[in-house]
């Protein structure tokens, strides 16, 4: 890595039938020429059946891998590795788009023609009223999903991306098995906390397994549910400890989403102030001896260079700072010093600013 920065997976419902397309090249490209250290891809479905919308990338089919294929190899000619998160939607899956309500698929989504598809989940509780209820896991689902991971990743190999992140946060399908508030089987799978960690860490060791072993692995997870008699910090430290003797390599901490449709709810626990999650990556940090990835609300070079320097993580993801400002890395290192020449800009770009630069300063604009 050129440096600890990293663009967070940030859905875009752009993909038709699971396919990338030239909107996600762009996207995604224009954040490693930005300077990221890493990039990742989008939420990627390993069924599909496991896609939140009908926009969703998809990695259940050996199709989608020249697509996938084509952003990773140009990701990486631009200087940053090549990374991709690997979902299951679970009960969550077969919801309308953001823009069209984020919320259960009315009328109008039908006659656009997204329709909706079975889901599935730790057990038959939808998310509320109007929402999908989702068929239970029985005993071949448990395989069917594994299959499906080791699948994804195989196929990852082939397109080429350096770094697998397994999605187990927002109140997706992994998250839902760890949560006590979506998790009330009385089998194996359920009731104790080892219980409910026993198949999302299953689903790590077939991840790890599969996937070649000097690439990393990383694993987002929320850190707390932001619920009451939710999954708490604890859990997530001690969860993330089996996942660390089963070789992943960083934990990703979120937070929330276990109940409702958005991410971050607008009922919290914990405010949703600049950096409010970075004391999670810290805890787990120190108390796991994992290395950690700290995300959300990160804004500034200076907040992201401190919560470095304080040992509070390992990596700093920015997701809508960067859709934001694409640039956002190159700008960091100038802010912070790194690169007063622009030698870390693409050389089409560089050329073209140190000589704006430089007339700036002869015209008393810069120091």
């Amino acid at each position: 890595m050129r440096n600890r920065i990293v663009v967070s997976p940030m859905c875009q419902y752009s993909a038709k039938d699971g396919h990338v397309g030239d909107w996600h090249l762009v996207h995604l490209g224009k954040f490693a020429q930005g300077g990221a250290g890493i990039v990742f891809t989008e939420a990627t479905a390993v069924e599909r059946r496991g896609r939140i919308t009908h926009g969703d990338t998809g990695i259940w089919d050996d199709a989608h891998v020249a697509g996938l294929s084509r952003i990773a190899q140009f990701v990486k000619s631009q200087g940053a590795a090549a990374a991709i998160q690997l979902a299951h939607a679970g009960r969550k899956a077969s919801m309308a788009r953001p823009w069209f309500g984020n919320g259960p698929l009315t009328q109008a989504d039908l006659e656009r023609g997204d329709k909706p598809w079975s889901t599935i989940a730790p057990t038959e509780t939808s998310l509320g009223e109007g929402w999908i209820a989702p068929r239970a896991f029985q005993p071949g689902d448990f395989q069917t999903v594994l299959a499906a991971f080791r699948n994804a990743v195989r196929r990852a190999v082939a397109a080429g991306f350096d770094i697998v992140e397994i999605h187990a946060a927002h109140g997706y399908l992994l998250h839902t098995f760890l949560s006590p508030l979506s998790n009330t089987r009385t089998d194996q799978y359920g009731g104790a906390r080892e219980n409910r960690m026993r198949f999302p860490l299953e689903v790590a060791r077939a991840v790890r397994e599969a996937w070649p072993a000097a690439r990393p692995l990383f694993a987002r997870v929320s850190s707390i549910d932001d619920v009451e008699g939710g999954w708490s910090l604890d859990d997530t430290i001690a969860f993330a400890r089996e996942l660390k003797a089963l070789g992943v390599d960083v934990v990703d901490c979120s937070s929330g989403g276990i109940l409702g449709s958005a991410t971050a709810a607008t009922k919290t626990l914990v405010p949703r102030v600049p950096g409010f999650q970075i004391p999670f990556a810290e805890r787990i940090r120190k108390e796991a001896g994992i290395k950690t990835m700290a995300v959300g609300l990160i804004l500034t070079p200076q907040q992201a260079e401190e919560a470095l320097q304080a040992g509070s993580a390992d990596l700093i993801a920015v997701g809508r700072a960067a859709l934001y400002d694409p640039n956002w890395p190159a700008h960091a290192a100038q802010a912070l010093g790194a690169d007063p020449q622009m030698e870390g800009w693409p050389v089409q770009y560089g050329w073209w600013l140190t000589r704006r630069e430089g007339l700036l300063k002869k015209l008393g604009l810069r120091k």
